[in-house]
């Protein structure tokens, strides 16, 4: 039977989870919706961010074998790309020991509104797919240094990782943001299933509130990587747009 306490917090995470996986699932920066709802259903910290991750790994893991069975995967790109993001987040997180986080804030506060004004005006970005005049050799070197610099900023930072691997996948390799979206998720499956392997060693995910809090992810990952499919890049820019408002309103938050 639900304690009131368990049925309340699944009535204020649930739906938000639903909502993260949705847009996690198609432009990134799902994390930016579902940790607050945890944080806000009065979990601590530490149970908030292994609940999360666990969540979020079994909808991101439904996201990418639906990319992956339409043929928007790329094992070529994404495996090199997941691995060196290991070892960038691993970089990353030893960073953070040693340095504050504050420059970084001021970095992405000048950088995500130019971002921004790139995507507005370039209307043609993603929609057509010129990775095929880059050699195989070229490829590879631009998904591992992805996969390592964005691999680094979510060890060092995190939030809007998805979101950054998007446009990366899309701008330096010349993909369409489907294609871009789908080598994306390889590389998030990797990184949060990492990490949820640290969290459920110490001890910090809570079933009672993780598994259906996953089911809701796994429903709003299904949902969001097949509209994304069904309808491509104009689809997906909007919600782009959302994560990067939703990065910069976090950053200008924790600064201030």
């Amino acid at each position: 039977m639900l304690t009131q306490e368990l049925l309340c917090t699944l009535m204020i995470v649930c739906p938000l989870v639903f909502v993260a996986g949705f847009v996690d699932s198609v432009a990134g920066g799902g994390g930016l919706i579902s940790l607050p709802a945890y944080l806000f259903s009065g979990l601590p910290i530490h149970i908030a961010y292994g609940t999360n991750k666990f969540s979020s790994c079994c909808g991101t893991a439904v996201a990418t074998a639906k990319y992956l069975r339409s043929g928007y995967i790329s094992a070529r790109v994404a495996l090199p790309s997941a691995l060196s993001a290991l070892v960038g987040s691993w970089i990353g997180s030893k960073l953070v020991l040693i340095s504050s986080e504050r420059f970084l804030q001021i970095c992405l506060m000048c950088v995500l509104p130019v971002v921004a004004v790139f995507l507005l005006f370039n209307r043609n970005f993603g929609k057509e797919t010129n990775a095929r005049t880059y050699s195989q050799k070229s490829l590879m070197t631009r998904a591992i240094l992805i996969g390592l610099v964005i691999g680094w900023y979510d060890g060092f930072f995190g939030p809007g990782t998805g979101t950054f691997l998007v446009i990366a996948f899309t701008g330096l390799m010349g993909m369409t943001l489907t294609n871009a979206t789908g080598n994306t998720k390889v590389v998030n499956l990797a990184s949060n299933a990492a990490a949820l392997a640290t969290y459920l060693v110490g001890g910090a995910v809570l079933l009672p509130v993780a598994i259906p809090a996953a089911v809701c992810n796994i429903a709003g990952n299904y949902l969001g990587a097949s509209l994304a499919i069904k309808k491509g890049s104009k689809f997906i820019r909007p919600l782009i747009f959302c994560s990067i408002g939703l990065l910069m309103v976090k950053i200008v938050g924790d600064f201030f």
